[in-house]
């Protein structure tokens, strides 16, 4: 199983101090649908369809969302025997953030992928970059 924990550090303008914070409603919420439910299947197969994500409420400052994955797993294309990889993917949100259930599950479904870790990361790279409009995306492996 991948276990990614999520780690937010950022510069932060000074704002004004609210006493209450207000929880996300649900309108705000509308594009998660992988976070409570119970009875997700893993996938089985590459999926980039999975990766969710939902409003940022902090857009006006420019901070660094990094999720830890030390047990990424994909298929060595040439014996078939997994591949064992340690990733670690950093990016600034613009309007949206990336659901982190969702993540897992992503990564997850390069577990039967046959390709090297290497080249796994460019592509988690380049589908959190091109579909999830991030601002910066980094992924190393």
């Amino acid at each position: 199983m991948v276990a990614a924990l999520p780690i937010i550090t950022g510069t932060f303008r000074k704002l004004p101090y609210h006493n209450r914070i207000p929880m996300r409603n649900e309108s705000e919420l509308e594009g998660v649908t992988l976070l409570g439910c119970q009875g997700v299947a893993y996938p089985t197969d590459y999926a980039p369809q999975l990766l969710e994500t939902f409003e940022n409420k902090h857009p006006e400052n420019e901070y660094v969302v990094t999720f830890d994955c030390p047990e990424f797993t994909t298929l060595c294309p040439k014996t078939g025997q997994p591949d064992f990889g340690h990733i670690i993917i950093s990016y600034i949100p613009r309007m949206k953030m990336v659901e982190s259930k969702s993540l897992k599950l992503y990564l997850f479904s390069f577990r039967n992928h046959g390709d090297f870790h290497e080249d796994c990361v460019n592509i988690i790279m380049k589908d959190l970059f091109h579909s999830k409009n991030l601002l910066d995306v980094s992924a190393i492996s």
